[in-house]
């Protein structure tokens, strides 16, 4: 993926957090994380298997209380510096200036109009294998915003990141939910937080195998539930928290078409057991042929059914010839006038079979007279 195709992804995230020790402990029981080393002073990476799934550090200690614990996205963008100026051009803030961090990239931290925080970023080189979020299990697969002002923010996203305005969802008392979509995806959403008591702000979903496991993690590892488990639009289940230190989290688990498709799985079998049964009931369609006698089964047959076994049998026996025997035997006046006499089944029985004794007899016989 070149620079130019990075404009507009989520391409990163990182934890901001008063005790990275406690907070390493905490999510690797919630996801399926591991922190490690990164190299870099006082700087961990989320390792999701062998994907890197985001970073940790510490708050710096000249803050204070000022900055609460929290995550923070980071957007791809091909020029940092552009970004940032379009941004202020747009109506929002520069909360760090743009800096360079040896051999990763260059970054700068935002705010957009109407208060939430976010970072953009331009990697030194080429996105590698195993960085870019691929939807797996411990990815961040979805990103929230909750704001002041819906249209307004929507507005600004899109015309820095060339994001699209996707479906909206209504969500009754809560109001609209408007999903965002970046190339053709539908990467996130966009919210109006009905009072204020909590700022604009951005909150990523990670994938999780089961949403209610998950919870229960949440709580057995010190954290706070704050919504959830709960169904949302599409049937992905979601659990909005906070970790131990108070930095807002959320996981989702994707609808369960591989369940659905499970639990249809006992069904389909029985379907094939019932198939196979009546197989094995059922002659094989080789062993009735051998078992048929070539020329029998029309004195069985009966209507119609028995008249198309005559004309078979018949053309088996004396090829064209015998064909057309049978049906000038079959048209007579005679044969018709007996077929029309008979009364009920047993007497039309006896008709067919008689004719169907007749005919090869007859088709034979003409066909001698021939040669």
């Amino acid at each position: 993926m070149s620079n130019a195709e990075i404009r507009g992804r989520f391409v990163w995230h990182e934890l901001m957090t008063t005790d990275t020790d406690a907070a390493s402990d905490f999510y690797s029981r919630v996801v399926p994380w591991k922190a490690e080393d990164s190299g870099m002073p006082s700087y961990s990476l989320w390792m999701s298997g062998k994907v890197r799934a985001g970073g940790l550090m510490a708050l710096p200690a000249d803050d204070g209380s000022a900055t609460p614990p929290h995550w923070i996205i980071y957007v791809g963008t091909p020029d940092v510096d552009a970004t940032v100026e379009a941004a202020e051009k747009l109506g929002g803030k520069v909360l760090k200036v743009a800096s360079d961090i040896p051999n990763v990239g260059r970054f700068a931290v935002l705010s957009d109009p109407q208060g939430a925080a976010f970072a953009v970023f331009t990697p030194a080189s080429t996105p590698e294998e195993g960085i870019m979020s691929s939807g797996a299990i411990g990815d961040f697969t979805w990103h929230e915003l909750a704001t002041t002002d819906l249209d307004a923010a929507l507005s600004f996203y899109a015309e820095l990141f060339g994001w699209e305005k996707g479906p909206t969802h209504d969500m009754g008392e809560a109001g609209l939910y408007q999903i965002v979509k970046h190339g053709g995806q539908e990467v996130g959403g966009i919210w109006k937080a009905r009072d204020n008591s909590t700022p604009p702000n951005w909150l990523s979903y990670v994938r999780v195998a089961d949403a209610a496991k998950a919870a229960g993690a949440i709580k057995a590892a010190g954290g706070r539930v704050l919504n959830g488990p709960m169904e949302v639009p599409g049937g992905s289940w979601i659990v909005q928290l906070l970790d131990p230190q108070g930095g807002a989290f959320a996981v989702v688990e994707s609808p369960k078409a591989a369940a659905a498709e499970g639990s249809s799985a006992p069904a389909k079998r029985a379907a094939k057991k019932a198939v196979k049964k009546a197989a094995k009931k059922a002659p094989p369609a080789k062993a009735a042929a051998k078992a048929a006698p070539p020329k029998a089964a029309p004195a069985k047959a009966a209507g119609k059914t028995a008249k198309k076994a005559v004309k078979k049998a018949a053309k088996k026996a004396a090829g064209k010839t015998a064909k057309k025997a049978v049906k000038k035997a079959a048209s007579k006046p005679a044969a018709k006038k007996a077929a029309k006499k008979a009364v009920g089944k047993a007497a039309a029985k006896k008709a067919v079979k008689k004719a169907a004794k007749k005919a090869p007899a007859k088709a034979k016989g003409k066909a001698a007279r021939k040669k």
